[in-house]
């Protein structure tokens, strides 16, 4: 069931994923691929591609030689938008597929990198994703994943989520969605449990300046946290907009609304001699 309802948020999301106000995400795309330095003629595997953005900057930095990228997502609706925007960019490299992340139609040891943005934290057994994605990648190869530290969206999304609960909203319990992967520390435990070895982490900033609190309402309305709002009744949905956007107004200054999207990176490496 949490399959599905992850399926049909992120294909109802699908057509403004690529808005302006979620620049972060393209922006966290150009940085992973400085992070994980992926060598000309490379086979790459991008899970949870959703609209494509680090399927298309490693497609372009792996294109000489002849290397491919593979991207997956559980969403059809993302990987219509990811194939539109992989036309754009007029790339010939790219293979998409509609695809669970914990169960990967790939042989072993086949990828010399898999890489997973803003995703790993959606998947319920990310162990066992993560072992999944080891198993499919080359020994010596190396798996990187990007999550959002708890800074990021602050202090917007702590006020969204107190209302949330004041509207009689039942949240999960325990750390749900990027809250599940708590720390540089967690990232590398998850990644040691896996089997990797050589593990790098740290933390990027990829925030900026929003106009203003509609442009957050943006943020809300064109990612997953639009999943938590749905979740308040009908006729209170326009009095909790107008009592967030409120206070997010009160955040502005001179420059505009300081969006904080401080990122965690993290990587391995695949011991070499390892048996998927």
């Amino acid at each position: 069931m949490h399959k599905k309802e992850v399926r049909q948020v992120f294909d109802s999301l699908a057509p403004g994923y690529d808005c302006a106000a979620t620049r972060f995400f393209p922006f966290t795309a150009d940085r992973l691929l400085d992070f994980v330095r992926p060598r000309p003629g490379s086979r790459v595997l991008d899970v949870a591609t959703g609209t494509g953005v680090a399927a298309v900057a490693f497609a372009q930095a792996v294109r000489p030689g002849g290397g491919r990228v593979t991207v997956i997502d559980l969403s059809g609706g993302m990987l219509d938008r990811a194939e539109a925007n992989i036309r754009k960019m007029a790339l010939d490299n790219v293979d998409l597929h509609e695809m669970d992340a914990e169960h990967l139609d790939f042989r072993a040891d086949y990828f010399h990198y898999v890489v997973c943005s803003y995703g790993l934290f959606f998947i319920p057994d990310m162990v066992a994703a993560l072992r999944e994605w080891v198993r499919v990648l080359q020994p010596g190869g190396k798996l990187a994943f990007t999550c959002f530290e708890t800074t990021a969206f602050q202090p917007m999304l702590d006020d969204f989520v107190e209302r949330l609960q004041a509207f009689g909203v039942q949240l999960p319990e325990g750390p749900f969605g990027s809250r599940r992967i708590t720390s540089l520390q967690h990232c590398s435990e998850l990644l040691d449990t896996a089997g990797l070895v050589e593990i790098d982490t740290e933390c990027r900033q990829t925030g900026y300046h929003l106009a203003d609190e509609n442009d957050w309402w943006a943020v809300v309305s064109n990612t997953a946290i639009r999943a938590l709002f749905d979740q308040v009744p009908d006729d209170r949905k326009a009095e909790f907009r107008a009592q967030h956007l409120a206070y997010v107004a009160t955040r502005k200054n001179d420059e505009g609304l300081w969006m904080d999207v401080q990122t965690r990176f993290a990587s391995g490496i695949k011991p070499a001699g390892a048996v998927s």
